[in-house]
């Protein structure tokens, strides 16, 4: 993780320049302070308000602000920071670099640093094949910085190539890696998220309450963290994370055909919400309805996917952990559910309505082992993840 590393980040102006907003709150997810600095072609794409708020700092943006040169100075400013980071970097910014220009506060700092500096190219892929641009690519390198991407795809000016700037969690992979090895590299993560859907005709269906938040909160920590992540999903309102191999399941019977499929792996985390029961024999039309009659629905059980898991004899992972969803004596249950299935821990969690956490941004879970009960005080989502992920590492390292 990045905790208590400060990152400066120099914005310029790109229409890349929306995913920094995305890229602070992804750096300060991980602990990290972000000072911003933007350019003022930079102002033409995001605002200081917006970059600002999500920073929860000053932003600078202009080299002869007394006020500013009283109270640091853009020497200091370029030196007390562990990493400068310039996403997105212009052409521009990127020869302004090579040639060792100072005529604004972003290329002032540059200059003046001794820090170690990254940038993530963002230009039209004219620009970026340019012989100019490569020059100076090469002269970057060769002094020292790290430069993360381009990525080829479509352009905002309707072309298509390499030009594109990573995306913002790609980038904090970089710096996570910049800062040092990460504990789960080379290790292979399993794991389950969202809801199941279990069809009762085409179009209605039994599901449960699952936005699967956490489980991709989880995942996204377990990539910072270096684990390959295979992320198998029901449909879920949250986007899998970025970097994982991800696995789209409807039905319970189809997420354990993945996760078998996935096996074998050094550990499995599943916290999907998978539906108990299903239909048996969902009609293959609509049904009808009919006033005054109400339609005869049998159940059946579905697999539980954590229980075969934990209970394999061969190929068994090295640490397999639940969820418990419950709404009454949670820990009580959740202790005997852990039993029951044999996994080695349970995360249970407290999803009375009243607790606003199924579907909600903040979580707070009980960690269920052989040590014990250990709880920990609600927060967000990401944040669980990231204390659930650094604790999988202790386990795997």
């Amino acid at each position: 993780m990045l905790q208590n590393k400060r990152i400066l980040l120099i914005l310029t102006g790109g229409i890349a320049a929306y995913k920094g907003l995305d890229l602070i709150r992804r750096l300060r997810e991980r602990g990290a302070a972000v000072t911003p600095v933007l350019t003022r072609a930079a102002e033409q794409f995001v605002t200081p308000l917006s970059v600002s708020a999500l920073a929860g700092e000053k932003v600078f943006r202009d080299l002869f602000d007394l006020t500013d040169e009283a109270e640091m100075g853009h020497i200091q400013l370029s030196r007390s920071a562990d990493l400068i980071l310039v996403a997105p970097a212009t052409a521009d910014i990127m020869a302004k670099m090579a040639q060792g220009r100072a005529d604004d506060l972003a290329s002032t700092l540059l200059l003046a640093t001794d820090t170690p500096v990254m940038v993530a190219p963002a230009m039209n892929v004219r620009m970026w094949d340019h012989a100019a641009t490569q020059r100076n690519l090469a002269q970057l390198q060769s002094d020292g910085v790290t430069v993360v991407g381009p990525n080829e795809g479509d352009m905002a000016c309707g072309e298509y190539g390499p030009g594109r700037m990573s995306e913002p969690l790609e980038i904090v992979a970089a710096v996570q890696a910049h800062f040092g090895p990460r504990p789960l590299s080379g290790k292979r993560v399993l794991v389950t998220s969202g809801p199941t859907h279990e069809p009762i005709d085409p179009v209605r269906y039994i599901a449960n309450r699952s936005s699967g938040a956490q489980g991709a909160a989880l995942g996204c920590a377990l990539l910072d963290l270096g684990a390959e992540v295979i992320f198998v999903t029901g449909p879920a309102d949250v986007p899998p994370p970025f970097g994982a191999e991800v696995v789209n399941v409807e039905t319970a019977e189809q997420m354990k055909t993945a996760v078998l499929s996935a096996l074998p792996v050094d550990a499995a985390i599943f916290a999907a919400a998978v539906a108990d029961w299903r239909v048996e024999g969902a009609s293959d039309r609509k049904l009808k309805k009919v006033v005054g009659k109400m339609p005869t629905l049998h159940f059946t059980e579905n697999p539980d996917i954590l229980a075969h898991v934990a209970q394999m004899e061969k190929g068994r992972p090295g640490l397999v952990v639940g969820f418990a969803a419950e709404t009454n004596d949670v820990i009580d249950n959740a202790t005997a559910k852990r039993l029951r299935k044999g996994c080695d821990w349970i995360v249970a969690n407290d999803v009375s309505a009243q607790t606003g956490i199924m579907g909600g941004s903040e979580n707070a879970v009980t960690v269920i082992s052989d040590a014990g009960a250990e709880t920990w005080p609600r927060t967000s989502k990401a944040n669980v993840a990231a204390q659930l992920a650094q604790q999988i590492a202790d386990a795997l390292t």
